[in-house]
């Protein structure tokens, strides 16, 4: 058994895939057509070959919470009490995030240090909030 994909709910995937590839500076991995959304996946530059980032569309109709769908509930709710909705691990986070901060990435604060390393947290503009995290050797 082995992780391939790994999904991020987004609320545009035009816009997430902007931000995750000019930003982040991901690649696209997979762009294929599934109707209205796109089966839309991402790797890391650092592991081209590696598990894929997919930017799966929060609007699915037929799974609703309160007549809403319910991705979007989940993703707003993280989002408002201040959780990551996911984790990236950088070897340097001090080095990412004036890297990131530069390219324009906003971070709700400097990296702190945390048990077993430290870490950082930014809003990926498509209603998430993506924690950075090094891991102390």
């Amino acid at each position: 058994m082995r992780i391939d994909v790994i999904s991020v709910i987004v609320d545009d995937q035009e816009k997430a895939a902007r931000f995750y590839t000019d930003k982040l500076g991901f690649a696209i991995k997979r762009d294929i057509p599934m109707g209205e959304a796109r089966w839309l996946t991402l790797t890391s530059p650092e592991q081209p070959t590696g598990p894929e980032l997919f930017l799966e569309p929060n609007g699915n109709p037929d799974i609703q919470i309160n007549g809403r769908p319910a991705a979007r509930e989940y993703q707003r709710a993280l989002y408002d009490t201040g959780i990551p909705f996911t984790m990236f691990m950088v070897d340097d986070i001090d080095a990412d995030h004036r890297r990131l901060t530069d390219n324009g990435v906003e971070f709700t604060g400097e990296p702190v240090g945390v048990p077993g390393g430290k870490s950082a947290v930014f809003d990926d503009t498509c209603g998430n909030l993506i924690a950075l995290m090094e891991v102390t050797r």
